[in-house]
């Protein structure tokens, strides 16, 4: 941020010099909110169109892929959401909160699917977790740590008001035979009293950065760990935000490192702007800005971020200036201010997006909820279509603009 010092003397000043000086300051208090803003993210101008509903004005990169992960059928469960994925043992890994027919019902458990070809075919889909008398659990991602693979998930206390949970992990040599879940412990060794969002990332010096919705409620901070595996040492960062009754305002982020180091943390906004909110580290997650406003549409939803194998930011999202999930967007940046590129993954078209199945609580039309990444030589995208269907869209690196 830019502090602009002006100091008069006591003297006789004559009058034209008093206007300049005062146009000058008038000048200088006008630019100086623009400089404090610089560093948020944009889309450079005219890259997409609201206006056109189905797919913004883009048309499909050559490359682009999709699979199905799990479809819904009388016999299975019908709701599915939260999808994230991994590479672990030449294998990807892909979990989801599943449940019978609606949201965070109480027979809401985890289930997770392997696929041995680079994500064209997966196996059937088989438990993480499952619901208990007193909780029932939802996708909290992954890590991978020489031959361990971790897994997170999110433990929803059945009748907690308001709203709330706490993170578990599991671990697994073979990504077969899973251990007993323990909790996700904070520096001082006590449980972390929150859910951990599904993609925190480790940074080239070892420090892995995400964030937490504490509780009471849904409460979100950024936060860090030394430990790479995410299952112990997490800190809460320094970050200031508006709450928006039983939840913050900011929620379910993800971040991507920008190319003069910082960090940027993108969230969903509960306002109902539907823009993206957005905050930045510059001293490795340890203190964060106020999340502040930007210009870039977003249908109010999961966040989705990070970089490409070449350093560039990446985002991905429905940018959509409505509650309209589609259509499925790729967005990069050189230096992750602007985001000058646009690769359409899918479309709002019928011939695209099916129609809903099965009727739920709480399920959304459109690509819900997207989580990526990059891996032998793709960047794989995670989500759930209409919340019944677990899809993966998979574009080469090199096919990307």
């Amino acid at each position: 941020m830019c502090a602009v010092r002006i100091f008069f003397n006591n003297t006789f000043q004559p009058r034209h010099a008093m206007r300049r000086t005062v146009s000058l300051l008038a000048a200088l208090l006008a630019i100086t909110p623009m400089l404090a803003q610089e560093w948020l993210p944009r889309l450079a101008p005219n890259l997409i169109d609201t206006t056109q509903h189905a797919d913004v004005g883009l048309q499909r990169t050559v490359g682009v892929e999709t699979f199905t992960v799990f479809a819904p059928s009388d016999d299975t469960d019908h709701y599915a959401n939260g999808v994230v994925m991994t590479a672990y043992n030449d294998c990807l890994y892909c979990m989801w909160q599943s449940s019978p027919r609606d949201e965070d019902s109480d027979d809401t458990r985890v289930a997770y699917s392997i696929s041995r070809d680079n994500g064209k075919t997966w196996s059937k889909p088989q438990p993480l977790v499952v619901s208990s008398a007193t909780h029932y659990f939802t996708s909290g991602g992954w890590s991978v740590s020489g031959d361990t693979l971790t897994a997170f998930v999110n433990a929803w206390k059945k009748g907690l008001q308001p709203r709330g949970g706490t993170t578990l992990f599991l671990t697994s040599t073979d990504g077969k035979k899973w251990s007993t879940p323990q909790p996700v412990t904070m520096a001082d060794g006590s449980a972390m009293i929150g859910v951990l969002e599904q993609d925190p990332r480790v940074s080239a010096d070892g420090i892995m950065v995400g964030a937490v919705h504490f509780q009471p409620g849904l409460h979100l901070c950024a936060t860090f760990t030394h430990d790479t595996t995410g299952r112990s040492g997490w800190q809460r960062a320094a970050m200031e935000g508006e709450d928006n009754g039983n939840q913050s305002r900011h929620i379910e982020p993800s971040q991507y490192l920008r190319s003069d180091g910082s960090i940027v943390m993108l969230f969903r906004d509960q306002r109902n702007t539907f823009c993206k909110l957005a905050s930045i580290s510059t001293d490795k997650g340890q203190t964060w800005t106020a999340p502040q406003q930007t210009t870039i549409p977003d249908a109010r939803t999961k966040q989705c971020a990070g970089n490409l194998s070449d350093g560039r930011a990446f985002m991905i999202a429905c940018p959509a200036p409505a509650k309209r999930r589609w259509p499925l967007v790729l967005f990069l940046s050189h230096d992750g201010i602007v985001f000058s590129s646009a690769t359409l993954l899918r479309s709002g078209d019928d011939t695209d997006l099916p129609a809903r199945h099965y009727n739920g609580r709480y399920k959304t039309l459109g690509y819900s909820y997207p989580k990526a990444i990059v891996a032998n030589g793709f960047l794989f995208t995670g989500y759930s279509v209409n919340k019944e269907t677990v899809e993966v869209s998979r574009v080469p690196l090199t096919c990307l603009p």
